[in-house]
C-alpha cells in the first residue's frame, strides 16, 4: 500500500501539477479577483521553477558532497542503487540518463576501491512485467569481465527503503564488512543516507551524476529554461520522501 501511495502522491507533488492546477482553477472560476490571483499564481510557479540560478543555488545545498576514500586497501563492497536503466518495448534493457551510477561503481571495481559490487534493483514501476533491472545490469558487468563471484544481485526492490533492507540481508548473508560505498546520484543521496542508517547500515556516500556544477551566477542563468522545470521533479520527491523518512 505504501508503495502504490508513494507513486500517487509522485503526481501531486510536482511544480507542474500546481501550475496546471491553479491555471485551470484560473479559468474555471467566475470571480474575477478568484481568476486574477489564480492566473497570478500559476505564472509565478512557473517563472520560480523555470529559473536555472534557483535551481542551481538550491541543488547545491541540497547534494551530498562526496567522503574522501581511504587510499590504500579495499573496502568490501559498493553497493549501487537502481533506477539508470530500463526496458524498451521489446524487453530489452537500456542505459538512461543516471547511468554515472553504473560507471562509478564499474570504476569503483576495476580500480581495485571494493571487491565486490552489489546491484540493488529490481522493478519500480506500478504495473511491470518480469524484468528486474539488478538481472540485466548483471549482463553489462560480464562484459566488463566482472567475474559473477564478485557480483551481487538484489532484483526484489521497488524503493530506496526496499534498497536498503534487502542489500542489508544480501551483505550478512556473504559475510561482508562495513563499511559499504553507497553509490547513487548526487540529488539521491541525501535521502539514500537517512534511510541506510535507519536500517543501520554503515555506508560512505559516493555521489555520482550531479545535475549541476559550480554555484556560479551566469547571465544565461537568469533566463527561465522549461528543461529545468522538468529537473526539479527530481529534488521536489526527493525532499518529501525525505521528510516523510523522518517521520516513518
Amino acid at each position: 500500500m505504501y508503495f502504490i501511495f508513494s507513486k500517487l502522491l509522485l503526481i501531486l507533488i510536482l511544480p507542474f501539477s500546481w501550475f496546471l492546477a491553479f491555471f485551470i482553477a484560473a479559468l474555471v472560476v467566475k470571480k474575477q479577483h478568484l481568476k486574477r490571483r489564480f492566473l497570478i499564481i500559476s505564472v509565478v510557479i512557473m517563472l520560480l521553477f523555470s529559473s536555472p540560478v534557483l535551481f542551481s543555488v538550491f541543488a547545491h545545498y541540497w547534494d551530498i558532497k562526496p567522503v574522501p576514500l581511504k587510499k590504500t586497501g579495499a573496502y568490501s563492497c559498493a553497493i549501487v542503487l537502481g533506477g539508470f536503466s530500463g526496458e524498451d518495448a521489446n524487453g530489452n534493457g537500456f542505459f538512461n540518463t543516471s547511468a554515472d551510477r553504473f560507471i562509478e561503481g564499474l570504476k569503483l571495481f576495476t580500480t581495485g576501491k571494493v571487491t565486490h559490487i552489489l546491484i540493488s534493483s529490481g522493478n519500480g514501476n506500478l504495473i511491470h512485467d518480469n524484468f528486474a533491472e539488478a538481472d540485466w545490469v548483471k549482463t553489462q558487468l560480464k562484459q566488463f569481465n566482472v567475474p559473477d563471484s564478485s557480483v551481487l544481485i538484489e532484483n526484489r526492490s521497488r524503493n530506496t527503503i526496499e534498497n536498503a533492507a534487502f542489500s542489508k540481508i544480501l551483505l550478512n548473508k556473504n559475510h561482508l564488512q562495513p563499511p559499504y560505498i553507497l553509490v547513487t546520484s548526487a540529488f539521491h543521496m541525501r535521502r539514500s543516507l537517512n534511510i541506510f542508517k535507519k536500517t543501520n547500515l554503515d555506508v560512505i556516500p559516493y555521489p555520482c551524476n550531479y545535475m549541476v556544477g559550480e554555484n556560479k551566477v551566469s547571465i544565461d542563468g537568469l533566463i527561465p529554461d522549461a528543461a529545468v522545470l522538468g529537473t526539479w521533479n527530481y529534488y521536489i520527491k526527493e525532499v518529501v520522501g525525505n521528510i516523510v523518512v523522518y517521520f516513518k
